[in-house]
């Protein structure tokens, strides 16, 4: 009986779902920007070198890796009958080899090193060394491969290439397609547009002033539009950034580029698009808004590079990065935003923010630090009193913005402005235990949204400001 041939496998994009020189190169990014920046645009011309100076800054972690399930199950009817099954790929040596350690393959691979990029004809080449003509299966899933499946035998195409399949099938080599693909709908959810609520904070200055006309509408819904935009490119970039710990996260393990359900490159261009969509809408609604916004997307960028993974810090630049929004309210409806409006709306926030972290630490399955986070279990306590100390100083402020000249002069009834701060407190303090109890989702704002009873708080608010204000006697006599 004929020994059954060899299985060769590309990596990215075939065996793997992801392609590690992005996942280098992101994970890079995370930890030494600086670095890989400058690396990649000394060597962007020189992939070879590009990828192996990466892989030797950053430790990839390829036991978390998203896998094709039909590749490894391919693989694993292979071996079952007494094939080898090896990985070659354009990737560094040393991250070949580490990934069939992990997936207990042939620990004969084949990849780039020494600066030779071993891609196309190059890996065409290797193998038919190493093998001989017409002596090894091959699965890739690019167009740079077909001199690879040339000098095979049976080709195994990844993705959509009818045309080559043909020319294979001509050429008398057995095809076997095996359809992968990303869909709109993941990439959709990787732009979260439910997070897209948070931008609702951009008509409380509108609101705040009473000014209700259609142009101010207007104005301020191209600002939610330009928030979205810039919002959900900076979701992409923090997701990108972040993979590794959402693949150990309970939950964000399941987030698309996790799980390599849409490519990384994809979500590069997408997020890319965004900005310049965010920036552009800016431009139209003038200079203060355009700087607010690109205020907002370099503090977001920061966070997600660095902030987020500072003790503290974190929550004060989520303060900040909700706060900014009422600024950019501000800027594109032309309201007169009072500073007490800015100090009252920054530690509700901050509050916010610690209830974030102690959500994720209520649901967290261990004791140890949250990935990528800076908290662990023994800082709940912490969370708590911070959280307290932002309801002391909302509360305190509020107040004062009720004698202040501007809310005597927008709330003139100022009992009933007093008589708001009850459900300000009930709905802070509600916030703050089903956070610490672990009885809300990771993000409070989007929870507050779709909260009924926390709405009904909420309208109670607005409805007695309205009456403070006088606004329902002047609107139904």
């Amino acid at each position: 009986m004929a020994e059954p041939k060899p299985l060769i496998l590309d990596v990215d994009g075939t065996f793997l779902r992801t392609d590690m020189l992005y996942e280098t190169f992101w994970a890079g990014l995370g930890r030494t920007p600086v670095t890989v920046l400058r690396l990649t645009a000394r060597h962007f011309r020189q992939p070879a070198v590009l990828k192996e100076k990466l892989a030797q800054i950053v430790p990839l972690r390829t036991d978390l890796l998203p896998v094709t399930p039909e590749l490894v199950e391919i693989a694993h009817a292979a071996r079952a009958d007494g094939a080898e099954v090896c990985l070659a790929s354009a990737s560094p040596r040393r991250q070949v080899q580490q990934l069939a350690r992990h997936h207990d393959l042939s620990p004969r691979v084949f990849a780039t090193e020494g600066g030779h990029n071993l891609k196309g004809a190059a890996k065409a080449a290797a193998l038919t060394e190493a093998f001989g003509a017409r002596a090894f299966h091959y699965a890739g899933n690019e167009t740079a491969d077909l001199p690879v499946w040339q000098q095979g035998d049976a080709a195994i195409l990844v993705g959509r290439h009818d045309a080559i399949a043909k020319t294979l099938a001509a050429e008398g080599h057995g095809v076997h397609k095996v359809a992968v693909g990303w869909r709109w709908a993941d990439l959709k959810r990787a732009l979260r547009p439910h997070q897209w609520v948070k931008n609702v904070l951009l008509f409380l200055p509108m609101i705040a002033a009473h000014d209700f006309t259609l142009s101010t509408l207007l104005l301020v819904l191209a600002g939610v539009a330009a928030f979205s935009a810039a919002a959900s490119s900076i979701y992409i970039v923090n997701d990108l950034l972040d993979l590794e710990a959402d693949r150990l996260h309970p939950t964000k393990c399941r987030r698309p580029f996790a799980t390599g359900r849409v490519p990384i490159r994809t979500g590069m261009i997408a997020g890319a698009m965004l900005a310049l969509i965010a920036l552009a809408l800016g431009a139209a609604l003038g200079a203060a808004f355009l700087a607010v916004i690109a205020v907002y997307m370099i503090a977001s960028l920061a966070y997600s590079l660095k902030l987020k993974r500072m003790r503290w810090i974190d929550i004060f630049t989520l303060a900040a990065l909700y706060t900014l929004r009422v600024v950019a309210g501000a800027a594109a409806s032309g309201a007169d935003v009072s500073i007490y409006m800015l100090i009252f709306i920054f530690p509700v926030f901050l509050t916010l923010g610690c209830v974030k972290r102690m959500t994720e630490l209520a649901l967290a399955k261990g004791d140890e630090p949250l990935p990528g986070r800076g908290y662990g279990r023994r800082d709940r306590g912490d969370l708590l009193n911070m959280a307290g100390l932002g309801i002391a100083g909302a509360l305190v402020i509020f107040t004062l913005y009720s004698v202040s000249d501007q809310g005597r002069a927008l709330y003139p009834t100022t009992w009933i402005l007093w008589f708001t701060l009850i459900p300000i407190a009930i709905w802070l303090i509600r916030m703050v235990a089903l956070g610490f109890y672990g009885k809300q989702d990771y993000d409070p704002i989007v929870f507050a949204l779709r909260d009924r009873i926390g709405i009904g708080i909420l309208l109670l608010i607005l409805s007695l400001m309205f009456w403070a204000a006088g606004l329902w006697a002047q609107w139904f006599g």
